[in-house]
């Protein structure tokens, strides 16, 4: 009790304190924010993801596709463990318009999509036809032709400032010719000659916002019928792309994969003297992490620097917390003496400054956790507030997929932010305080003496 009460007095009686006080709470103010911030961009990012491809995909390596889909994915949907099961065609090919001089790379997607709106979220992605996804290949204005679905940057070509489109009522009259080349089951071209390239038309039914920037801006979804007739999936074998699960509640992703991939493997068995049996050998069963890998991982790669540049402030406040403690530790000499020399041990007198180091960690941190808080939960009507008086943002919504500033705040986050800091402070004074122990009381009388 002696050794708290000499701690908080010394807190209290050094203007020296404010300044540790002061650097401990901007560090956890700036630490709080940015790994709020950055956590919140990662976890929305790999949500749309998730919510883009469904909880595992069995996907092919290749073009050309995978045969005997339909045949799995019937003793799929036997398994109590599979919620729905969605088959798709995936291809890459050339948007044109009729009459038009212009074309565009973009890449293809043929689903069922009810089914794949079981799956996914796909109907929540459609600006029309969210309610009822079975009529998304219907154009209002020729219901009698194939509509297709269109990622909401192809067709609506800029996003305001606000981040926000301007939909139109209804889906405009317009028609694309969709292009692509049909390909054997060996990867050769399935036509010769003039017809070896595959043209369709289609009539724009509605458009697809995924908050993701690739579907959003180079995918056209189209019917699965009809993706297999330009890719060539259809002869001498049908042949799909991927298969996208979803499991039923309570299953993991990680155990649900492990049951779908245990079940591929004999079904790949009972395929071996079957045509064309052979490329189900190069086909993968993943989760939705690791199918989405080369999109999440230079997210996460860049929120591990973030964390080993959080890492080098931390040393930073160490080394801070270190010289303050020296300068306190060293105008402290005659009441190190007066201390040691009534009998207080070492380690009780190591003990008082560590104190005063737990008192400036705990204190800084409430004081940063505090203020981190209230700026992340003022940030979004700082930032439009900013952009309504000068015109800045700290992203462009024009650019970047992003609705608001992420600012949700994790109390694990603030948790542990928390107890570093705390560490942080006895690691600083440890030096100080261990040196202030050692030290003999006459000699300390006698340096306060001198």
């Amino acid at each position: 009790m002696i050794g708290l009460k000499l701690s908080w007095r010394y807190f209290w009686h050094r203007r020296i304190s404010i300044l540790a006080v002061a650097s401990v709470a901007l560090c956890v103010f700036i630490v709080v924010v940015v790994m709020s911030i950055m956590n919140g961009l990662v976890q929305d990012f790999k949500e749309k993801n998730h919510r883009f491809v469904g909880d595992c995909v069995i996907r092919g390596q290749s073009l050309v596709g995978f045969p005997y889909a339909a045949q799995f994915i019937e003793q799929l949907e036997k398994q109590p463990f599979v919620a729905a099961v969605s088959e798709t065609v995936q291809n890459i090919g050339l948007m044109t318009s009729p009459g038009a001089s212009w074309n565009m790379g973009i890449e293809y997607m043929g689903i069922d999509p009810q089914k794949h709106s079981r799956v996914t979220n796909f109907a929540k992605t459609l600006r029309y036809h969210a309610d009822k996804p079975e009529e998304a290949f219907e154009p209002p204005y020729a219901q009698e032709m194939d509509g297709c679905v269109m990622g909401i940057d192809l067709i609506l070509n800029r996003r305001a400032d606000t981040g926000q489109y301007d939909h139109p009522e209804r889906p405009w009259p317009l028609r694309i010719n969709l292009s692509s080349f049909p390909l054997t089951p060996k990867g050769g071209l399935a036509q010769a000659g003039l017809d070896m390239v595959g043209t369709k038309t289609f009539y724009y039914s509605d458009h697809s916002h995924s908050g993701l920037v690739k579907p959003d801006g180079r995918m056209i979804y189209i019917p699965i019928q009809q993706a297999r007739i330009l890719s060539g999936m259809n002869i001498p074998i049908v042949r799909s792309s991927a298969v996208h699960i979803r499991f039923s509640d309570g299953v993991s992703v990680n155990v649900g994969t492990e049951k779908v991939r245990q079940l591929w493997r004999e079904f790949v068995k009972s395929c071996r003297g079957k045509p064309y049996g052979e490329m189900l050998d190069s086909v993968q069963v993943l989760t939705w992490q690791s199918d989405r890998r080369e999109f999440i991982a230079p997210l996460e790669k860049e929120q591990m620097m973030m964390a080993m540049l959080f890492l080098m402030l931390g040393i930073v406040t160490v080394f801070i917390i270190f010289v303050v403690f020296y300068m306190i530790i060293g105008r402290k000499s005659r009441d190190l003496g007066v201390l040691k020399s009534v009998g207080m041990p070492s380690s009780a007198v190591a003990a008082v400054f560590l104190g005063f180091a737990g008192i400036v960690g705990i204190i800084g941190s409430i004081l940063g956790m505090a203020g981190g808080c209230l700026f992340l939960w003022k940030i979004n009507a700082m930032e439009n507030w900013l952009y309504n008086h000068y015109g800045w943002r700290v992203w462009d919504r024009a650019i970047y997929a992003i609705d608001q500033i992420p600012n949700a705040i994790e109390w694990q986050v603030l948790l542990w932010v928390g107890v570093c800091a705390v560490g942080t402070c006895l690691v600083g004074a440890m030096i100080p305080s261990v040196q202030a122990s050692m030290q003999s009381p006459v000699r300390a009388l006698q340096v306060s003496q001198i």
